[in-house]
């Protein structure tokens, strides 16, 4: 593999008055992992697509090999050897895994794509992860069939499909188990081995110490400092990222008195990927879900929402309770966080305040309640601390944070007695968890029953009154009190015994 010296220095790129990144500095080169760190709107996902050619800087250059250089397109990115993983996935759902891996570099003989020739170079990619992903994975198959930790793989090997010499992930692990975690470092040693250079993003501590040679970290849109990741450590790294704030410590919490109402009681649950799940869940209680991806964990928050058909009963508020449709569990005062906040949860085109009136439209569908709605939107927004403009901007202009604030924040409108959490904390800093960990604390508080499932084994460990760990679909255990560690986490995921 040829070398490559990439430098970014002093860009700059504005969006009318509001400025992305005032000055941006990078430099990586071939063999080395660099981690790109910085706060929810520090300016990471802008630099990123200045390097990809997604976005023109207003100013600054980028170097590549030390020569001044300026892409036009994402293509032109490619052709100089620079790819990348995004945090919000680019494929297409009704195509298939070859035709999106290969997608505008088909390999084409006398004005024709070459099906087998392509699907063989498929199944070549796809066996780079062999063995850690499900049957379904195959070049033929849709991307709509996929689980997103199989899409995930499929985003990281289209990528890796133009051959480049600088690779940028971008929250790349999110989706992915500890399996598949493992593998995809093993195969950045490798390519680092040949000469690849890495830029690594990710808001997982742990992985910047395993992975990274250094860091670059931004705030408030400038570079503030690079550090050898030998050389340094986690609070270091912190303090630079957020001026000095602290991490939320916390202390482990009792379990729930028993004589709290049971909101939730689930007995014998099963979906095609659930075996017989069953729990209560009290009112003030967090109830964790712990567990590799894709083991039920998803299912279970979707049946309980009416997303997806079950077997089993469920008892809400003590009532017997079969929904067919999220507008059931909705009127029933269940509210549901989805795991994908883009296709999910958010209309991205859409303004702050109409998706913040997305679950609660009835309440304000007339032209006298608007007004109302946008009293209620701006007191859910400053409650929530949310970095915007104005409530009129569209959604897409809010860093992945702030995003994730309106997703929970349109729900909090209707006072849910049941919330439902699927990973919401996925892909936002350290300081905009610390204000999502307080609001779990409020609404514990103030009554509501909080079903939570997180990737996350630390926030595990620190937020829940108790663990309930899936492994294929069943419970393999029930951590609580001094048995919720994360020798006992783990081996339950692993489904050995806690």
């Amino acid at each position: 593999m040829k070398a490559i010296s990439v430098q970014v220095e002093k860009a700059v790129k504005t969006y009318g008055g509001v400025v992305a990144l005032a000055e941006g500095n990078l430099t990586v080169q071939s063999g080395e992992v660099m981690a790109l760190l910085g706060a929810n709107g520090s300016g990471k996902s802008t630099l990123s697509k200045i390097l990809t050619g997604v976005i023109a800087p207003n100013g600054g250059q980028v170097l590549i090999d030390g020569k001044a250089t300026s892409f036009g397109s994402p293509q032109e990115a490619r052709k100089a050897g620079i790819s990348a993983v995004y945090q919000e996935l680019s494929l297409i759902p009704d195509l298939t895994v070859a035709e999106n891996i290969w997608l505008s570099h088909e390999p084409i003989r006398g004005g024709f794509i070459k099906w087998q020739e392509m699907r063989a170079n498929t199944q070549q990619l796809l066996d780079l992860f062999k063995g850690l992903y499900g049957t379904n994975l195959q070049p033929d198959a849709l991307i709509s069939t996929l689980t997103p930790d199989e899409r995930q793989l499929v985003e990281i090997l289209k990528a890796l499909s133009f051959d480049p010499r600088l690779i940028i992930l971008d929250e790349a692990t999110a989706s992915l188990d500890s399996r598949q975690v493992n593998r995809l470092f093993e195969l950045v040693q490798t390519w680092k081995s040949h000469g690849m250079a890495i830029v690594f993003v990710s808001h997982r501590m742990e992985e910047i110490f395993r992975i990274a040679d250094k860091a670059t970290v931004l705030r408030n849109g400038r570079t503030v400092g690079e550090r050898v990741i030998a050389e340094s450590n986690e609070r270091e790294l912190v303090d630079l990222m957020i001026e000095g704030a602290t991490i939320l410590q916390r202390e482990r919490l009792p379990v729930v008195d028993e004589q709290k109402p049971v909101r939730l009681a689930v007995e014998n649950l099963r979906t095609n990927v659930l075996r017989g799940v069953s729990l209560q869940l009290r009112d003030g209680e967090l109830l964790g879900l712990g567990g590799l991806q894709g083991q039920g964990q998803s299912d279970l928050l979707m049946a309980l929402f009416g997303a997806i058909r079950c077997e089993g009963q469920i008892v809400l508020s003590g009532q017997a309770r079969t929904f067919h449709h999220p507008r059931a569990a909705m009127k029933a005062d269940v509210a549901l966080v989805p795991g994908d906040r883009g296709s999910e949860g958010l209309l991205l085109i859409r303004s702050i305040l109409e998706n913040l009136m997305l679950a609660s439209w009835s309440r304000y569908r007339t032209p006298i309640a608007f007004s109302k709605a946008r009293a209620d939107g701006g007191q859910i927004a400053q409650e929530l601390k949310m970095v915007m403009s104005s409530l009129d901007a569209p959604v897409n202009s809010l860093s992945g944070g702030n995003a994730q604030k309106v997703v929970i924040g349109k729900w909090l409108l209707r006072s849910p007695k049941l919330l439902l959490l699927n990973d919401p904390t996925k892909g936002i800093d350290v300081g905009a968890k610390a204000e999502f960990y307080n609001l779990l604390d409020r609404l514990r508080d103030a009554g509501t029953a909080i079903l939570f499932y997180s990737s996350d084994d630390d926030e595990l460990l620190g937020l829940c009154n108790r663990v309930l760990v899936l492994h294929d679909g069943e419970i393999s255990a029930e951590l609580r009190e001094d048995k919720l560690t994360r020798e006992n986490l783990v081996a339950a995921s692993m489904g050995a015994s806690a």
